[in-house]
């Protein structure tokens, strides 16, 4: 996952670029780049953060970044933005993208001997490829459709030019663009509140597949949005910071609605507190206990000062580690008592099942868990929520494999295990149950979760749920 920030002024740009973007570190967890262009022409700067705040790697960069048009980006992966000469002149990219076409385009380009590539760790970057296929057309804006159009997965991306930047919104809609503006500046977003505390307002959002282009005095839109949306629905549950808005829903506003209806369909429950997984569980949590008048409580304790974000590690042993060690128990709160705990979700199963180890060597009673999602049969082909290699990762996948045999598990199959009113469904829950050491297992229902959101249901990805696109 990555997000961006782009920003055009009157004056020098360098203060909303370094805090617009440096607003996006809860998205990325490797690398972090800025780009401006000024009298100086492009400059641009890079660095890995894995293990340091984006703005401890930045601040001593200002200087030579002046400009009054910048665009920034935090990214799981790529080093980006990347500067690019073309037949469209030089510019800056950055890209929130998932490109699993990737060498079909690759051999394409390569065939036509036109473009070549650098690589990194074996591989090529994706936003270079985004900037390779804008380059196969006669003007930026055909380019930035075409890319649009090849890619198989999603794109959202940003381009500085000499003149202004170009934004485009995924051609579905999977990850959002935002317009800010103030008086003397104009801005395009990931995320919302990015933009607040620097002054500005916000103008609108970007629709599906809606190329802009904006400098400090207006924005004109060059390609207007289509019709179709599919937009990650996981940007509520998980990955949205809670101060940040989507098609007009707030994502803590959301989570506290997605408790509520987990709550409704747990009337009985006999437990003594409600809590959550930090961070993202616990407004989910909250919802949960304001709905179901069971005392929310807070029995562990996330410790956040100098600790990396638990999946920062590309080592899947390293990362359940870091995240067991950030999690400071309060003994008064747990022993002795029933506890019901919330999650975002569960992927693996891993974390899930150390934290409920944890809870019961705390001294607990019993760990009931509710995730606010339902079980994730599919691996995500768009937003890489997962970040498994294979979908056997998934501990769903995995119940299900040793229930019917791996080689007998087929979509149709798959469409019975994700209706919770079915026998296979029941069997799969009770199976996790007992694999990770729950006292009681219930996962949220699709349904309920996509009412929590509030928006049509069809306007909603819902793949890694239900393998639908």
């Amino acid at each position: 996952m990555s997000g961006f920030f782009g920003v055009a002024s009157k004056e020098s740009c360098l203060f909303d670029l370094y805090f617009g973007t440096d607003y996006h570190s809860h998205l990325g967890t490797r690398r972090a780049g800025l780009a401006t262009y000024g009298d100086k022409g492009f400059r641009k700067s890079i660095h890995n953060i894995e293990n340091s705040p984006f703005r401890t790697k930045f601040e001593h960069d200002l200087d030579g970044l002046e400009g009054r048009m910048g665009i920034g980006c935090i990214s799981d992966f790529e080093a980006q933005p990347i500067l690019i000469r073309s037949i469209h002149g030089t510019y800056a990219i950055t890209t929130t993208s998932k490109i699993n076409n990737a060498q079909e385009i690759i051999d394409n380009i390569l065939k036509n001997r036109a473009h070549f590539f650098e690589m990194s760790n074996g591989e090529i970057n994706s936003t270079e490829l985004v900037a390779a296929l804008i380059n196969q057309k006669d003007n930026l804006i055909e380019g930035i459709q075409y890319a649009l159009d090849t890619i198989e997965g999603s794109l959202s991306l940003m381009i500085l030019t000499k003149k202004g930047i170009y934004a485009a919104r995924d051609k579905l809609g999977r990850t959002p663009v935002i317009l800010g503006k103030k008086e003397d500046s104009r801005c395009a977003t990931f995320e919302s509140f990015a933009f607040l505390n620097l002054g500005y307002e916000l103008d609108r959002e970007l629709g599906p597949g809606e190329i802009v282009f904006f400098d400090e005095n207006q924005c004109k839109t060059l390609v207007q949005p289509g019709k179709d949306m599919k937009i990650c629905t996981f940007l509520w549950v998980y990955y949205g910071y809670p101060s940040a808005t989507y098609e007009g829903v707030n994502v803590e506003e959301m989570r506290y609605n997605c408790g509520k209806l987990l709550a409704r369909r747990d009337k009985g429950i006999d437990v003594d507190v409600i809590a959550g997984v930090p961070d993202s569980g616990t407004a989910h949590a909250v919802g949960y206990a304001n709905e179901i008048g069971i005392p929310f409580s807070r029995p562990f304790i996330k410790y956040t000062p100098t600790w990396p974000r638990s999946f920062m590690p590309t080592i899947q042993t390293k990362r359940n580690l870091i995240a067991k060690m950030k999690l400071i128990p309060v003994h008064e709160l747990i022993e002795g008592k029933k506890l019901l705990l919330i999650d975002d979700s569960i992927v693996r199963g891993t974390q899930l099942r150390e934290t409920t180890e944890f809870l019961y060597e705390s001294g607990a009673k019993e760990v009931h868990i509710r995730p606010a999602c339902p079980p994730l049969l599919f691996g995500c082909k768009y937003l890489n929520f997962s970040r498994s290699s294979s979908e056997t990762e998934l501990i769903a996948r995995r119940v299900i494999n040793e229930l019917e045999g791996e080689e007998n598990v087929t979509k149709e199959l798959l469409q019975e295990y994700a209706d919770p009113d079915s026998e296979k469904y029941q069997k799969m829950i009770d199976k996790i149950c007992e694999k990770l050491n729950f006292t009681s297992l219930r996962y949220h229902r699709l349904d309920d979760m996509l009412d929590s959101v509030g928006m049509e249901h069809c306007k909603m990805c819902t793949y890694c749920w239900n393998g639908k696109e």
